[in-house]
């Protein structure tokens, strides 16, 4: 019977007597999902974790027009800007109806 060397990815970990294994440096401090599988089977995948405040960037439209602005920046570069020009150049404000409270 011909045995096939370890995918160079895998690694055998023994579970010490606290229930625990050790993943090495290169996973310290990251936040990892385990899902048991019905085969026995255990899979870690690393994972991202979003603040529910900012799950709105996430949904549609929201998501594809920061999309579009980072492209937008990646393809124009910064300028300065005229602050004079750029206050001369605004619509002049229409006079309002004074509150009247009487």
């Amino acid at each position: 019977m011909k045995t096939t060397p370890l995918d160079p990815g895998v690694e055998i970990k023994v579970v010490g007597k606290s229930g625990q294994i050790s993943l090495g440096k290169r996973y310290a401090g990251k936040t990892l999902r385990l899902e048991r599988r019905v085969d026995g089977t255990v899979l870690l995948t690393a994972v991202a974790m979003v603040p529910e405040t900012q799950l709105w960037t996430l949904e549609e439209p929201h998501r594809s027009r920061i999309e579009r602005g980072l492209n937008w920046a990646a393809e124009n570069k910064p300028s300065e800007t005229n602050v004079e020009a750029l206050l001369k150049s605004r619509p002049k404000r229409t006079a309002r109806a004074r509150d009247r409270r009487g």
